[in-house]
């Protein structure tokens, strides 16, 4: 081809060749400023009910609200305009677990899992955090919100009795309980099958209990045989 068969400013075929805004591809509504603005500012749409609606993907929502200087809305705003459903016992499905939920498939759900979720578990948690003065019972480092805090289980977890008893339960940060479950944890220190911690009141008393350390030795059965210690810093 000649290096001088089109130049700058020519037009060769005016009658085919595109226009500004012109596309080969089908216009789309969410293209349109006022309407996306109206969609998502004026009737408050979420950009996922756009897309539903316009069936696209939602990064084309967002890119077109980006590129038509729309603000998207933050997590707080969007809380205030969704609708969360009904709290507490006035939804109808509250406390409906096992056969009694209608997704109920039988019992494949991980055991763990469904007694976490358990409103037993959570009553319980309500009463571990303060009495712990929210601090890891081992380093009493204080709860920040910046370094996960577990609930550690003195007893094991296999042990059904125990599982929601306070007295089985410790506040440890995501450390010290990775520590406790490792094998640096020579001593077995916070585990039910070395007498460090389950062992008779008094005998913990006279070999453990340091100097400025505040002691609560909680009984973990009826008989009182066998307890459960909980160090808390006097700080």
């Amino acid at each position: 081809m000649p290096a001088n068969l089109f130049k700058k400013g020519e037009h060769f075929s005016p009658q085919t060749e595109f226009k500004k805004g012109e596309t080969r591809r089908e216009k789309r509504v969410y293209w349109n400023k006022d309407w996306l603005e109206n969609e998502y500012i004026t009737l408050q749409k979420s950009a996922e009910e756009i897309t539903n609606e316009q069936g696209c993907k939602i990064k084309n929502i967002y890119y077109f609200l980006h590129k038509n200087n729309i603000p998207t809305r933050t997590m707080k705003e969007v809380r205030k305009i969704k609708h969360w459903g009904l709290m507490g016992e006035s939804n109808g499905m509250y406390n409906k677990s096992g056969e009694k939920n209608p997704n109920w498939k039988g019992g494949i759900t991980a055991e763990r899992q469904i007694f976490y979720e358990s409103k037993e578990w959570k009553d319980v948690l309500k009463i571990i955090w303060p009495r712990d003065k929210y601090r890891c019972q081992r380093c009493f480092m204080k709860y920040n919100g910046k370094i996960p805090f577990h609930i550690h289980h003195i007893s094991s977890f296999k042990n059904k009795e125990l599982r929601c008893n306070p007295n089985n339960l410790l506040l440890l940060c995501k450390k010290c309980h990775n520590w406790v479950h490792s094998k640096k944890n020579i001593e077995g220190i916070f585990l039910k099958n070395i007498e460090v911690i389950l062992l008779d009141k008094f005998e913990f008393q006279r070999n453990h209990v340091y100097q400025g350390d505040v002691c609560d030795v909680l009984p973990l059965f009826p008989d009182n045989s066998v307890s459960c210690i909980v160090i808390s810093s006097p700080y």
